[in-house]
C-alpha cells in the first residue's frame, strides 16, 4: 500500500509539471508579444518609447531572457509559491488570485455539492420507477443535459429567470441571489454526467445475485436500493468525483464570463487575453493540483468502501 501511494504521489508531480510545462510552452507559442500586449491596454504606443526603455521594461518583466531560462525561473519560483508579478497589472500574482479566488471556490463547491445531490437523486428515481416511459425519459435525460453547451445553458437561465420572471440578476456576483444561475450552469453538465455513470451502475448492482437474495428475503425496493445497491453502485461514480471537481473549476471561466463574476475564471480569461504569462500558470497550476489531490483522495477513500480493493491492489503493487 506504501509503493502504491508514493507510486500515486509521484503521478501526480508529474501530471502537475506537465500542466505547468504545457501552459508555458502554449503561451510563448502564441505569435504576440507580450510586452507589445500590455503596453497596447495601457494607450501606450511601443513606438513612442526609446531602446532603451524596451530594453529596461523587458528587463524587468524577464522577457529579455532565453526561452528555458524564462522556463527555468518561472517553474523554480512555482516550487516555492511564488509565480512571480503580473505583466499587466504589476501586482504579485499571489495577491491577484488572492482576492479571485474566495467568489471562485464559493462558486465551485456550491455547484459540486448541488451536482452530487441532483445527480445522485436522478439516478435513485430513474432506477426506482417501474412505469417504462417515465424510467426511459430519465435514463435519457442526463445524456440531454452533457449535450448542451455551457454558454448556451447560462444564456438560457439569463433569458427566463432574469429578464423573464426577474428572480436573479443578470450579472455581478453580489450576495446570494446571484450565485443561484451561475451554480445551477456549472451543476447541470456536472451533474449529468455523475448521473449517467450512476445509472449504469445502479441497472448492473441490481441484477446482481445478492441483491436478488434480498428481494426473496422480503426486503422493500426502497430497502434494496438504499442499503444493498447504493453502495456498491456509487464505487464507479467515485472515479469520476476528480472529473466532477475538474468541471466545476473548468466551468468557472466560461460561467464567470459570461455573468461578469470576480473571480479566479474571469482573471484566467483576461490573463489569456493579454498574454500575462505569470497569471495563467499559477491559475492553471492551482486547478491541476485541486484534480490531482482530489483524485489522490478518492484512491484513498475507496477501500474504506470496500476492502477488497485495498487487497486487491496490494497484491498487484507487491
Amino acid at each position: 500500500m506504501a509503493r502504491y501511494l508514493v507510486g500515486r504521489i509521484g503521478q501526480a508531480v508529474v501530471v502537475l509539471w506537465a500542466a505547468f510545462t504545457l501552459t508555458f510552452a502554449i503561451l510563448y507559442l502564441l505569435p504576440s508579444d507580450p510586452l507589445e500586449l500590455q503596453l497596447a491596454a495601457a494607450g501606450i504606443q511601443q513606438d513612442s518609447l526609446t531602446p532603451g526603455q524596451l530594453a529596461a521594461l523587458r528587463a524587468q518583466f524577464g522577457l529579455d531572457q532565453s526561452i528555458l531560462a524564462q522556463y527555468w525561473d518561472h517553474l523554480i519560483g512555482a516550487l516555492h509559491g511564488d509565480f512571480g508579478v503580473s505583466l499587466s497589472q504589476g501586482v504579485p500574482v499571489t495577491d491577484l488570485i488572492g482576492r479571485r479566488i474566495g467568489p471562485t471556490l464559493l462558486l465551485s463547491v456550491s455547484a459540486a455539492v448541488v451536482a452530487l445531490i441532483a445527480g445522485s437523486v436522478l439516478a435513485y428515481v430513474a432506477t426506482f420507477v417501474r412505469w417504462n416511459p417515465l424510467r426511459v425519459f430519465l435514463t435519457r435525460l442526463p445524456a440531454l443535459g452533457a449535450s448542451f453547451p455551457q454558454f448556451f445553458v447560462a444564456l438560457f437561465l439569463i433569458q427566463f429567470f432574469s429578464f423573464q420572471l426577474g428572480w436573479f440578476p443578470a450579472t455581478g456576483s453580489e450576495g446570494a441571489a446571484s450565485l443561484v444561475m451561475p451554480v445551477l450552469t456549472i451543476a447541470v453538465l456536472a451533474s449529468s454526467v455523475l448521473a449517467q455513470v450512476l445509472i449504469k451502475s445502479f441497472d448492473e448492482t441490481l441484477r446482481q445475485p445478492y441483491v436478488m437474495t434480498a428481494r426473496a428475503k422480503g426486503l422493500s425496493r426502497t430497502a434494496v436500493h438504499l442499503k444493498h445497491a447504493f453502495r456498491n453502485a456509487a464505487l464507479p461514480a467515485m472515479t469520476i468525483l476528480g472529473v466532477i471537481v475538474g468541471l466545476t473549476v473548468t466551468s468557472a471561466i466560461v460561467v464567470e464570463t459570461v455573468f461578469t463574476r470576480e473571480g479566479v475564471g474571469k482573471l484566467a480569461q483576461e490573463s489569456v487575453l493579454s498574454q500575462d504569462v505569470p497569471v495563467v500558470l499559477a491559475v492553471v497550476t492551482i486547478a491541476a493540483a485541486v484534480f490531482v489531490v482530489v483524485n489522490l483522495i478518492v484512491d484513498l477513500l475507496y477501500p474504506l468502501l470496500d476492502p477488497r480493493i485495498s487487497h486487491t491492489r496490494e497484491v498487484v503493487v507487491v
